[in-house]
């Protein structure tokens, strides 16, 4: 992929129970839309909020691995979105570490970007977050 390509990386979360057991998705794909990447995990016990702020995070984290320089993120929380952007206060302590985290991580990108977008548009995310939630391990 060139350097001047922006990588997309779509983003969910997902809690059954909220706070229960919880997990994310993150795929990461290129202009076409096509996945060159992708994260499906459990986060253990945590409310829906936390774990849309940790799939944000993890998907930060993976990028600086791999280098990306310009992405663009996508997750259909407009919680997140929007108290990452600033448009919303952050009260809550926990999402506040999830926030200063990224707000760090956020330094190492030449171009960063964050929009939400409607669940539809995010059907990815959530097969992988559903995936590591499904799992047995």
């Amino acid at each position: 992929m060139s350097t001047k390509d922006t990588t997309y990386i779509y983003c969910d979360g997902s809690s059954r129970g909220n706070p229960g057991p919880a997990a994310i998705g993150v795929s990461f794909q290129n202009n076409d839309g096509i996945e060159f990447f992708f994260l499906s995990e459990k986060i253990g016990t945590a409310t829906n909020n936390i774990a849309e702020w940790h799939a944000l995070f993890r998907g930060m984290e993976e990028a600086i691995k791999q280098s990306i320089k310009k992405l663009k993120f996508r997750l259909d929380s407009e919680l997140v979105v929007k108290q990452m952007k600033g448009e919303y206060k952050v009260k809550n302590k926990d999402l506040m570490v999830f926030k200063s985290k990224c707000e760090q991580l956020k330094t190492s990108f030449e171009n960063f970007e964050i929009q939400y977008i409607p669940r539809e548009q995010n059907a990815r995310a959530d097969q992988l977050a559903n995936m590591a939630q499904d799992s047995k391990e």
